[in-house]
């Protein structure tokens, strides 16, 4: 029977019970009591659980019932019940169904409950047709979140979400900019321009070496990622309430891993401790550093392009960024970096996830840590944001970047510092005194060092070469 029609006068509620009594519930939901309650009690911010975490719970709920299954704990009627319902979840048919805020409880538990209550009232419409005809066939508590505490589910379910928006999203992403980066790094190998140290002229560099520095960044921010994953893909599952494993069978915690490798694709291990991976977080204090290290680098490359596209005639202007849309209101013709910015403000708010995370992190008390519904929210925004904002530059700013090579050009020539590659031949104390000189009387380097007798034109054209200095 399908479940939409059962479902059809938003005013109506049914009666729906927990530990703590009767709750009125709409009758046009599949969360039961415990849902209804954290509706009422936590009505703080607007900030929903996030659909990754809510569907790595359900993942954690599919696999833990095919593990009680083949450990003799569920029948297979209630395994498959479970199994459908986790599979529907996952294609984003019951997103509606997840109404709770991450300002609730430290350990997830109105979340873990939430799905646990919409799997038992979902098999209940397929068992019986309708919710509440009797005694449940499939209970929340020891059907669904059987083998199971919050306490494991949601740190299990927090490191598996986290791990495949690393590995699916925010890696690839970086990679395709790395290749971009890369790419325009080739082409522009043989434009020499004038280098810049403290934002004042230095010796020359190529276009092409400036970019090739973006591109070990964003290189060595990838390893640093895939360097701490092992770490966060060790799973707490089978630790129940404190680490002990309490009310779990043999063999369902390795059943319960293979089945979540199995389903991902991805290769979680079984926490080797699980005291340490329930009462601490540190592994997401570890990949949020280097989030937040990826940050830093992205926010030195988009101000290094927006610098070297300033102006386009009062500043810098070396670099022509794509013109995607008007950037005044009132002054016609102007373009901003807006790729730039959009990539910086992404950089600020992924630093300072990171300081809620360490700050949340670091308050672990005895056997649970219980910041992880701010945690997990934190990690999946800053892993969304950097995601999206690195195809987002990529696309729409690295890949039509083009060089300004006349006023490359004009700059390289016009800088003073070519005057160091007169130091081995006549001293760096002379050639102090030609470019003060320069400056001074607004000569050309040339001009100067030739009018100063210390360097002769066919000298000077022989030994100053920008191209022989990179």
């Amino acid at each position: 029977m399908g479940l939409t029609h059962v479902f059809c006068n938003m005013e109506n509620y049914r009666i729906e019970k927990d530990s703590l009594g009767e709750v009125p519930v709409p009758e046009d939901k599949l969360w039961g009591a415990q849902t209804e309650r954290a509706r009422t009690h936590f009505k703080i911010g607007k900030e929903p659980m996030p659909l990754e975490i809510i569907r790595a719970i359900a993942m954690v709920k599919r696999a833990a019932a095919c593990s009680n299954c083949a450990c003799g704990q569920l029948s297979v009627e209630k395994r498959d019940l479970i199994v459908e319902c986790c599979d529907a979840i996952l294609s984003g048919q019951y997103d509606d169904q997840f109404p709770l805020h991450v300002w609730q409880t430290g350990s997830g538990t109105q979340s873990n409950m939430n799905v646990n209550e919409v799997i038992s009232n979902w098999a209940e419409i397929k068992k019986h047709g309708t919710i509440g005809s009797g005694r449940r066939f499939v209970h929340p508590n020891d059907d669904v979140n059987k083998s199971q505490s919050t306490n494991d589910v949601m740190p299990s379910a927090i490191r598996i979400a986290v791990t495949q928006m690393v590995c699916f999203e925010l890696l690839p992403a970086l990679q395709s900019l790395r290749d971009g980066l890369a790419g325009k790094s080739a082409e522009f190998s043989t434009i020499v321009k004038i280098g810049r140290t403290h934002l004042m002229d230095a010796t020359p560099l190529t276009l092409g070496q400036e970019f090739s520095g973006y591109v070990a960044q964003v290189e060595h921010d990838m390893e640093a990622i895939k360097s701490v994953l092992p770490h966060v893909m060790e799973l707490p599952v089978g630790g129940t309430a404190v680490g002990t494993g309490l009310n779990t069978p043999d063999g369902y915690i390795q059943r319960t891993v293979d089945g979540l490798n199995q389903f991902t694709g991805l290769a979680f291990s079984a926490a080797s401790n699980k005291f340490e991976a329930m009462a601490s977080h540190d592994s997401l204090v570890e990949l949020s550093g280097m989030l937040k290290r990826t940050a830093v680098s992205l926010m030195k490359i988009a101000n290094d392009l927006r610098l070297l596209g300033s102006g386009p005639r009062s500043g810098l202007g070396e670099l022509v960024l794509p013109a995607n849309e008007p950037g005044s209101s009132i002054m016609p013709g102007k373009v901003n970096p807006t790729q730039c910015e959009a990539v910086t403000q992404v950089c600020c708010q992924v630093i300072g996830n990171d300081a809620a995370i360490t700050a949340g992190a670091m308050q672990g008390h005895l056997e649970l840590n219980v910041f992880m519904p701010m945690i997990g929210n934190a990690l999946v925004q800053s892993i969304r944001l950097l995601s999206h904002v690195t195809d987002s530059f990529n696309h729409n700013c690295i890949a039509g970047l083009q060089p300004n090579e006349k006023r490359i050009h004009d700059n390289l020539h016009g800088s003073l510092m070519l005057v160091t590659a007169l130091n081995v031949h006549i001293g760096y104390e002379k050639a102090a005194q030609i470019a003060q000189y320069a400056y001074q009387s607004g000569l050309s380097l040339r001009d100067a060092a030739v009018q100063s007798g210390m360097v002769s034109a066919e000298d000077y054209d022989a030994w100053v070469v920008p191209e022989k200095m990179v």
